[in-house]
């Protein structure tokens, strides 16, 4: 592994080892798919890894306004791994869908007559998806596994491709950028290699609960007395944590390790999934309210308030109707 501006340079096999060490206390749903399209191959020399993700940490700096660079990860033709944005938080990819997602930047042009896709970039994409995927214990199909295309710039809404849509991550990404691509070409080459590494870990939570507090800090033991932990940073406003024992006052969030928050600084959610083919997303908990989004079958939402009937599904307004959710866990 390299170390230069802020970011790490990782083969596949490190990337795995260096995720199956890492505590990640948000709770991901969801793993999107981008092509940079600038830069793209004609930009990689072979070894301006560093030089290429510092220019586009800069372009979103500077030129977009945003906090980071957006991604947390950039995976090169070479098949490299280069780390972005703090994994802790929410990426900045794909407007208003970033919540509970892990954002990959494949860097390249994937569109027709742009760059032909290395198998070494081609391997890293496959086996880096599987290995996030059952990192956070997600089953690979068109909700755990999104692309850009899928969404409306302007509102966010998902209209899988048909309305005002990038092209993102290219219309030649894995035999193209449509949903039935993606289930057609790209989930099996996923299901390969999670059935050749055991398939998906699976854990026990007791419950999910989201941070209220700017920052929460993680601690050895449940008590304030108890030291921070030093393998992880503080739980950011908004995360979704994984509870696994409550003791005292105290959530445990983390299976194999001894982290704890205070559950003062959290409020409890649901996990639940759409059953609705369509489902709409309103900003008030009435029909009345201007629809805002729309959810497809198989997402899943946390519930974080309801309401005659409704569901409050972030900590922002954002509602639908209790009868096209199940509770997942």
């Amino acid at each position: 592994m390299e170390s230069k501006y802020g970011f790490i340079k990782m083969s596949i096999k490190a990337f795995e080892d260096y995720l199956s060490k890492l505590k990640i206390a948000r709770t991901i749903l969801s793993i999107q798919q981008h092509h940079t399209y600038i830069p793209s191959y004609i930009h990689f020399n072979g070894s301006n890894h560093f030089e290429l993700q510092r220019g586009m940490k800069n372009t979103h700096i500077n030129a977009n306004g945003w906090a980071d660079i957006g991604q947390h990860i950039s995976i090169f033709p070479d098949g490299s791994i280069v780390t972005g944005r703090n994994f802790e938080k929410s990426p900045a990819c794909i407007y208003g869908n970033n919540a509970n997602s892990f954002c990959i930047e494949n860097v390249g042009n994937f569109d027709k007559d742009g760059d032909l896709m290395t198998g070494q970039q081609k391997d890293a994409i496959i086996k880096v998806t599987a290995t996030l995927l059952k990192k956070f214990g997600l089953s690979p199909n068109t909700n755990t596994i999104l692309y850009h295309h899928w969404f409306n710039l302007s509102t966010g809404v998902r209209n899988n491709g048909t309305s005002n849509n990038k092209s993102c991550p290219g219309n030649q990404f894995f035999g193209g950028n449509k949903v039935e691509d993606c289930k057609k070409y790209f989930i099996p080459l996923i299901n390969q290699t999670l059935q050749a590494t055991n398939s998906i870990d699976s854990e026990v939570v007791l419950q999910y609960v989201s941070v209220t507090s700017d920052t929460l800090n993680i601690r050895t033991g449940p008590g304030a007395t108890h030291p921070k932990t030093k393998e992880r940073s503080p739980a950011l406003f908004g995360s979704v944590l994984r509870v696994y024992e409550e003791k005292d006052g105290w959530y445990k969030i983390s299976s194999s390790s001894q982290n704890w928050v205070a559950a003062r600084y959290t409020v409890v959610v649901q996990r639940a999934l759409v059953t609705a083919d369509v489902l709409n997303v309103r900003s008030g908990a009435a029909t009345t309210f201007p629809k805002t989004g729309i959810l497809t079958k198989g997402t899943e939402v946390f519930i974080y308030k309801k309401d005659k009937g409704w569901s409050q599904i972030g900590i922002d307004e954002r509602w639908v109707k209790d009868t096209f959710l199940s509770l997942n866990y």
